[in-house]
């Protein structure tokens, strides 16, 4: 009976753990709004077992009239969520689509491009000209307001790494 309750407790515990880190997630939506993503899941969930798969994706596409759709195409769809969509995956998804912020690794990507060496810092007067000077070209106020937000080491570089998390999950010093 002890050992069926101790498995009992770190079954809950790992459940409530479980729902801690994912949490943030649904936090990004009101609940209306999470409830019109139940019901496209379920719509697109055509086996009902909660998981999305390329079976449930071509049979959505067949409804919505469209036959022929590459298994490519498919393929890709489902690689986005880096492993079995389930629903939380499905509003992660859509969260990072909505909120116009690319995933993580897509900026630790970029990032990388300004660190050959690997070390997980740029230097920062060079980025900051960069940031000046190339593209979508900041002002001279949007690179100080970002810079205060930047992590930073003691030598003035930037912590890339830190400040991609921050850009994909928000500082936990706002909330």
């Amino acid at each position: 009976m002890a050992s069926r309750k101790a498995g009992t407790r770190s079954k809950a515990a790992a459940t409530k753990q479980t729902q801690r880190g994912s949490s943030n997630v649904f936090s990004m939506f009101e609940q209306a709004q999470i409830q019109e993503f139940k019901e496209a899941f379920s719509c697109i969930d055509q086996n009902r077992d909660g998981i999305i798969c390329k079976s449930d994706l071509r049979e959505t596409y067949s409804q919505l009239g469209k036959v022929s759709v590459p298994e490519e195409e498919l393929d890709a769809m489902l690689q986005e969520g880096k492993g079995p969509i389930n629903f939380t995956v499905f509003l992660t998804l859509f969260g990072e689509k909505l909120n116009g912020t690319d995933p993580e690794e897509a900026i630790l990507s970029a990032f990388r491009m300004f660190d050959p060496s690997g070390t997980g810092v740029v230097n920062k007067d060079e980025f900051k000209q960069l940031l000046l000077t190339q593209a979508d070209k900041f002002s001279p106020a949007e690179v100080e307001q970002m810079f205060a937000l930047t992590p930073m080491d003691l030598a003035g570089n930037i912590d890339y790494k830190s400040l991609c998390y921050i850009i994909s999950h928000g500082d936990e010093k706002e909330e």
